[in-house]
């Protein structure tokens, strides 16, 4: 039976359970019943991410209605040696769908009438949307400064929308004793685990899509949210022998607000808190990443390295993107302009045709409307 445990602990939970954490203050994992990835109970006749439902602690049938045919996004190729998954093709405009759908089909399983989420605006909006599907109430709070078009999603929606002043830290603490105070559902992208349930079909569908995997692997980091599904489908992956060793995993943050590549330079088993300074990239603004701890000891389990997006080159590489047919956001295009870092020259010096050098995926994680003033 699948249940939630606290590794900090030893405490186990019943994935019903609607406390946010474990009584200790540590943060859920899960301990799923479900099997690993199999091509074989795959699910050809769904055209949603929910072909892979499966491989999920999913209970029955709620996911067909909150659906709204999120996942199944097209890789293409950018240049030579470089693939992007168009994740910002989702029903809110960003990856945070693939979290949102699964942890609002959950919700509905549970019986829950309402929750709360912080975020910086796009896992709120995508916790807003499924919620709305699911005719679950939902307040979301948001840091000052985000995203305008953002926030009039949310509302859009039909969530109640919290600002907060200060950073995205400051939200996460603000929400989080809403939480403790209301009683309410703690939808987060952060804490629930179910959350990576959703974002580990990214690298599912990569598998599928290509019949193998890229020899790079390139995530924005900041809480992790992408990160982790990605480890969790890394192994499902090599258990099942569909792949022989891990592919190169570079996780990206912002020079910034790196909490996570300081620590792994120093060898750390944690992180932070880290000074956010001011950022385009604010997706991956994360001075105190809740899960850096795992964060981490995943990525010294996969062999990943970090690298870090220079401010000066975020716009340089979004006005790349877009001449190439792609607009996304300063996010998606702070990890363009770290790859192009890591492969040693600038947006203008990418020649389409060039070869050499592993093959790498980046997710286009946003669309860039989204974060335009």
């Amino acid at each position: 039976m699948s249940e939630l445990y606290c590794p900090d602990c030893g405490s186990s939970y019943p994935l019903d359970t609607r406390e946010p954490a474990c009584a200790c203050g540590g943060l859920f994992e899960l301990r799923s019943d479900a099997p690993g990835y199999d091509p074989a109970l795959v699910d050809s006749g769904e055209w949603s991410m929910f072909r892979y439902r499966r491989f999920m602690p999913l209970a029955g049938e709620a996911w067909r209605r909150v659906s709204m045919g999120e996942g199944r996004t097209p890789v293409v190729r950018l240049d030579g040696r470089t693939l992007v998954k168009l994740d910002y093709l989702m029903p809110t405009l960003s990856f945070k769908d693939r979290g949102a759908a699964v942890l609002a089909a959950r919700c509905a399983e549970l019986g829950v009438r309402r929750v709360v989420q912080d975020s910086s605006g796009n896992a709120g909006n995508a916790v807003a949307a499924y919620c709305a599907r699911a005719g679950i109430a939902c307040e979301i709070y948001v840091p000052e400064g985000s995203s305008p078009r953002k926030m009039a999603m949310i509302k859009a929606h039909g969530a109640s929308l919290v600002v907060v002043p200060g950073s995205r830290d400051d939200t996460a603490r603000a929400c989080r004793e809403a939480v403790r105070r209301d009683g309410a559902y703690y939808a987060s992208h952060v804490f629930n685990p179910l959350f990576y349930e959703g974002t580990k079909t990214y690298l599912y569908e990569v598998y599928e899509q290509l019949g193998r995997l890229p020899e790079a692997l390139f995530i924005p980091v900041g809480n992790g949210t992408l990160f982790l599904g990605v480890s969790l489908a890394l192994k499902e992956l090599l258990a099942a022998g569909l792949i022989n060793a891990f592919p190169r995993v570079v996780a990206v943050q912002s020079e910034r607000c790196a909490p996570l590549a300081e620590a792994a330079a120093a060898g750390g088993e944690s992180a932070g808190p880290a000074l956010a300074l001011p950022t385009l990239a604010e997706g991956i603004a994360i001075g105190e990443p809740a899960r850096a701890r795992r964060i981490l000891r995943e990525a010294r389990e996969l062999g990943a390295e970090f690298a870090l997006a220079p401010e000066a080159d975020i716009m340089a590489a979004r006005e790349t993107l877009a001449t190439k047919g792609f607009y996304v956001e300063h996010t998606t295009a702070a990890v363009y302009a770290a790859y192009l870092a890591w492969r040693g020259r600038s947006a203008d010096e990418v020649d389409a045709a060039e070869a050499g050098g592993p093959e790498a995926l980046i997710p286009l994680c946003g669309a860039g409307l989204k974060s335009d003033k």
